[in-house]
């Protein structure tokens, strides 16, 4: 029987409550029945992310993989689907999948990050160019972003009227401005959708793989937004910060092949939600206290360079 990290059952809990306890209940016997099926032995120490677990194995042909379960969570259905989509192509490679138990058998790939590289300017552009790869004609039954137009343009109208704040108001109106403008018609493409530097993994392959996509269909630009917002916290020595994330947008754009500015409007719509997500829910390195305030006004500042073109 495999163990499940403590940590991750402690998260699981906190985050999910009772459904989390059950299903942590049934792991065990979830990871041996799929092990059993697929022919797999564990092959090292269980890791786990946000919210999966992920168990090192060996194929009958001695082939190392990974088994991946996740908690059943709707931004986890369509995970395999990209996979698919990709054939390993800058992504991992999909092996087997039960869409029952949200679990994969994956190529095996390292352990380390793109989030490790001390070169900033190597990460963005990495991340650009496997953008750029895995932007392929969609599937038809994968979830289209521009659905989610209207839910944008609610919740920044709401949290700019409920939230107590200091995002100017035209700052929030080029964000409903690029939501109108560039969220409801958005191309036929397969993205990511979670693109930042701890979701690109060195590999043997390919220098370097995708994981962890949640399978959207809609402006590549849009991970653009996703990475410079994860991104931005390591700009802060940078002498000039608007020069630093602008820099940043044009690496992206070059190395993925997009419209700059296209990037920059996608970015700084992230930047704005991320601003007021941030009053309502804390952010993953700071729920609450100083760190938070800190953050958030970061966040702030961020959304208001964005706004601005480049000097």
């Amino acid at each position: 029987m495999v163990g499940t990290p403590e940590i991750f059952t402690r998260g699981t809990v906190e985050r999910e409550g009772a459904a989390g306890a059950a299903w942590l209940a049934e792991l065990p016997s979830i990871v041996d029945e799929l092990l059993a099926r697929w022919e797999c032995v564990p092959d090292g120490e269980v890791m786990h992310g946000g919210v999966g677990i992920i168990v090192p194995v060996l194929r009958r042909d001695a082939e190392r993989a990974v088994l991946k379960v996740s908690f059943p969570h709707p931004g986890n259905v369509h995970e395999p689907d990209a996979f698919e989509a990709w054939g390993g192509r800058g992504a991992v490679l999909l092996h087997e999948r039960d869409d029952e138990r949200f679990a994969m058998l994956l190529e095996r790939v390292r352990t380390s990050t793109l989030e490790e590289v001390r070169d900033g300017d190597e990460v963005v552009t990495v991340a650009g160019r496997l953008s750029r790869r895995l932007a392929v004609p969609a599937p038809a039954h994968l979830p289209r972003l521009r659905g989610q137009a209207d839910s944008w343009e609610q919740q920044l109208r709401r949290d700019e009227g409920e939230l107590t704040h200091t995002v100017p108001p035209y700052v929030v109106d080029a964000a409903v401005a690029t939501v109108r403008e560039l969220g409801r018609t958005q191309p036929d493409v397969l993205i990511h959708g979670d693109l930042h530097a701890r979701n690109i993994l060195r590999a043997d392959r390919e220098p370097w793989l995708a994981v962890d996509p949640k399978g959207y269909v809609g402006d590549p630009a849009y991970d653009g937004g996703t990475l410079l917002k994860t991104r931005a916290l390591s700009l802060l020595d940078a002498e000039d910060l608007g020069r630093a994330v602008h820099r940043t947008l044009d690496l992206f754009a070059e190395a993925a092949e997009l419209d700059r500015e296209r990037v920059r409007r996608w970015a700084q719509l992230h930047a704005v939600q991320a601003a007021f997500w941030g009053r309502r829910h804390g952010f993953r390195v700071a729920r609450s206290g100083p760190a938070l305030d800190w953050i958030t006004e970061f966040a702030d500042h961020l959304a208001q360079l964005l706004t601005r073109p480049a000097r």
